[in-house]
């Protein structure tokens, strides 16, 4: 079996591989694992807890893993916006790699949509999978939703830093601007009749369940956009301190910033609004500054192996969950009976044994065939 130096690899296509900053030669585990450990959740189907929802403790773990209604965030809520930052955080190492090997802006530009076009094919693909009736084109999918904001990053990137900072005010009060001069019946961000649905009535002839809307592209481009400043600082050959004490700021700044913003505009995941923006990039800035902390600064590079497993084959692991879950859950309750002997725990035991599985398989791919189904 190769040794750990050797096992690890480039990341899949959808995220790619981020480096430190760190001496030449010298890789980090850091982002590899952070991503790894939001493709758990990703994957977990809410490791089960649902089912506690009647449980005098067990409740509190089933409200964490479910969205919540309308307004607010619980930890379920900032695992669309966790994935779509690490998406970020990977484009400026795979951009630059490709200037180095000497792409100019069109070909680097043509990949982008080339990306962003197979990620729109693979959420109709999940899409058609899941639909028990008729196939219905939708644009809400996590990967349809990165497939636009990883487009306007790259275009973005072109451009100095505090050019992009103002583009992403920009989005981001565009996106509030939309929504105060279209307001539905309830006002500006009811929950129907609110201008994202009135633009989807009109370009699909129909509204998704959930109150969820196309555009929110706009606003959620700008999560996107936060990883690619982290991505950016993570290149940096500057000091882990000096690199920590900068995304704890940027942190704080965020989470006040987006608790004073929700005063005035709501915070609501199903609509991406600015405030909701802001507050979930100030909570995903400090998940990534302490998996920094514990696995650069700490040295838990061993500990942090098996989330490394999963976050080097996010793309791969991903598809399944989303296309082969249901044979997986299937096979597993023909030796198991989907554990109904454990009574209310026997969802929760099931879908951790799913999970295990999945997660074996990261963990061979890892080490016999390298992630992902293609490399950058």
């Amino acid at each position: 079996m190769p040794t750990v130096t050797e096992g690890r690899r480039t990341a899949s296509a959808l995220t790619g591989t981020a480096e430190s900053g760190k001496p030449a030669g010298e890789r980090s585990l850091a982002l590899d694992a952070y991503r790894g450990l939001i493709m758990v959740f990703l994957i977990s189907r809410g490791f089960g807890f649902g089912a506690l929802k009647d449980h005098p403790i067990g409740k509190y773990f089933a409200w964490q893993v479910d969205h919540v209604a309308w307004e607010g965030v619980v930890l379920w809520d900032l695992i669309q916006p966790a994935f779509m930052f690490m998406v970020g955080v990977a484009m400026p190492y795979a951009f630059a790699k490709r200037e180095a090997s000497g792409a100019g802006f069109w070909p680097s530009f043509g990949h982008a949509l080339w990306r962003a076009a197979t990620l729109i094919f693979l959420s109709q693909l999940f899409v058609a999978s899941s639909s028990s009736g008729q196939y219905q084109f939708g644009l809400i999918n996590v990967l349809s939703q990165i497939a636009f904001t990883y487009v306007i990053c790259f275009l973005l990137m072109k451009f100095d830093l505090r050019t992009q900072i103002a583009a992403g005010a920009g989005l981001l009060a565009a996106h509030w601007l939309l929504f105060l001069q279209h307001p539905g019946p309830e006002g500006p961000f009811s929950r129907e009749g609110n201008v994202g649905q009135v633009i989807d009535q009109w370009l699909l002839g129909r509204n998704y369940s959930g109150y969820y809307v196309t555009i929110n592209f706009l606003s959620s481009a700008v999560t996107t956009l936060f990883g690619v400043w982290a991505g950016m600082l993570m290149r940096r050959p500057i000091e882990l301190r000096e690199k920590l004490r900068i995304l704890l700021w940027w942190a704080c700044g965020c989470l006040v910033g987006g608790m004073l913003l929700s005063l005035v505009n709501p915070m609501v995941k199903r609509i991406w609004t600015a405030s909701f923006t802001i507050y979930s990039g100030g909570l995903v800035l400090l998940g990534l500054a302490a998996m920094l902390w514990l696995v650069d600064g700490k040295g838990w590079r061993r500990m942090a192996l098996p989330l490394v497993w999963v976050g080097t084959n996010s793309l791969l692991i991903y598809c399944f969950s989303q296309m082969g879950y249901g044979l997986l859950s299937r096979a597993i309750g023909v030796f198991t009976g989907k554990f109904a002997w454990l009574g209310m725990l026997g969802p929760v035991a099931h879908a951790w044994t799913a999970l295990a599985v999945m997660w074996w398989a990261c963990w061979w791919l890892y080490y016999h065939r390298g992630p992902g189904v293609t490399r950058n």
